[in-house]
């Protein structure tokens, strides 16, 4: 099997890895950081001039109808560049949309970089259990009243609008009954508190007290959510191996360096044996990682869910066990100064840490491999 990039692959690969190496280092990216709105209009603008809103968008809506493969070679560099941007958000936000149908004026807009998506899909009691749902959705003529609270909602103060999901039936971990909704920013009865994850992106609390939406505001079908919201949470989570496998290169290439260039005894530390061994296990795990990211990203648009679940949650719990070493191991290995923020390997060691948490741990996605039809019978 070839697992070349394809010429335009490359292409998109090259552009969005000049513009993080020219405007998007780590002075500028703390400058973001620390700034009130937590991200930059100019670099959200250049994504978007660069193609990569449009990436994934159906060619009917003025995309370029990329698949997960192609998103893959996007997240690596995002995540090589630690970019900060509400570029994943929203993109998971687009895949709701792609899969709800009738969305194509919204989908436009977000293919022009004009309009931000957030996903309001966790809460304080379900842990990762995405049909654990006390959000509840009622049904009052011809409209939805919207009462419950969402937590950790990745850039959900920046979105203008917010997927939902919330129980119209059923018992509260019941995956029947699950509706989503799409929620634009600002509705009455909706309350925001926003803050800084320790990776230094944007999130926020946000809590729905009897929120009216129109009918129209249902994605898809009234209480048959599940589908939609399993297969756009698998494909999240192949980003999410994507953009690990970018911080991962970074941070082991500025551990090498780091290596080269500290010096104990009159020589470079890289000098060691021991520490050359510890150089060599971390970049078996990183490329174990890719590869499973890899697998994830073509098996991400699998029309055959359990395999499409099967390998997914693989691909997360491996990525999120290298992660977790190569992220120890670097800090160990400049030593003091890998716990620094004046230092970008404790970032990405804190980005990695934060992927590890998001849509699964690598506990539940173990949990969830297991529990795929056929796993006993395969052992």
């Amino acid at each position: 099997m070839n697992f070349d990039f394809t010429p335009e692959q490359q292409q998109f690969s090259d552009a969005l890895r000049r513009w993080v190496d020219k405007d998007y280092q780590f002075e500028q990216r703390m400058k973001v950081i620390r700034s009130d709105k937590g991200v930059s209009d100019d670099a959200w603008a250049t994504l978007a001039e660069l193609g990569m809103t449009a990436l994934p968008i159906p060619e009917e809506q003025g995309g370029f109808n990329g698949t997960a493969v192609d998103m893959m070679v996007v997240m690596h560099e995002l995540g090589r560049g630690l970019v900060v941007e509400p570029y994943f958000a929203t993109m998971l936000g687009a895949r709701f949309l792609a899969l709800a149908g009738d969305r194509g004026e919204l989908l436009e807009q977000v293919a022009s970089g004009e309009l931000k998506l957030a996903c309001a899909l966790a809460e304080k009691q379900s842990r990762y259990d995405l049909a654990d749902i006390a959000t509840s959705a009622r049904r009052d003529g011809d409209r939805y009243v919207l009462n419950g609270a969402k937590t950790v909602v990745l850039h959900g103060a920046q979105a203008g609008q917010i997927i939902v999901s919330a129980r119209s039936a059923g018992g509260q971990r019941d995956a029947e009954g699950i509706s989503l909704f799409l929620v634009p920013a600002g509705t009455e009865g909706m309350t925001v508190r926003e803050y800084r994850t320790l990776d230094g992106m944007r999130a926020a609390d946000i809590e729905f007290g009897n929120v009216a939406l129109p009918a129209s505001a249902l994605l898809g079908k009234e209480g048959l959510g599940w589908e939609s919201l399993d297969a756009a949470s698998d494909y999240g989570v192949a980003l999410l191996c994507a953009e690990a496998v970018g911080v991962m290169e970074a941070l082991n290439a500025a551990t090498l360096e780091y290596l080269k260039t500290r010096q104990q005894f009159g020589v470079p530390i890289g000098k060691f044996q021991a520490l050359q061994h510890r150089m060599a296990d971390m970049f078996i795990h990183f490329e174990q990682a890719r590869s499973m990211a890899t697998l994830a990203a073509v098996k991400a648009d699998s029309a055959d869910a359990q395999e499409r679940r099967r390998t997914v949650s693989a691909a997360k719990a491996r990525i999120g066990q290298a992660a977790r070493f190569i992220g120890q191991q670097a800090v160990q290995l400049h030593g003091g100064m890998g716990v620094t923020n004046e230092l970008p390997a404790a970032h990405h060691f804190k980005r990695l840490s934060l992927i590890e948490l998001t849509l699964g741990d690598t506990d539940h996605h173990l949990a969830r491999f297991a529990s795929q039809p056929g796993f006993r019978d395969a052992a």
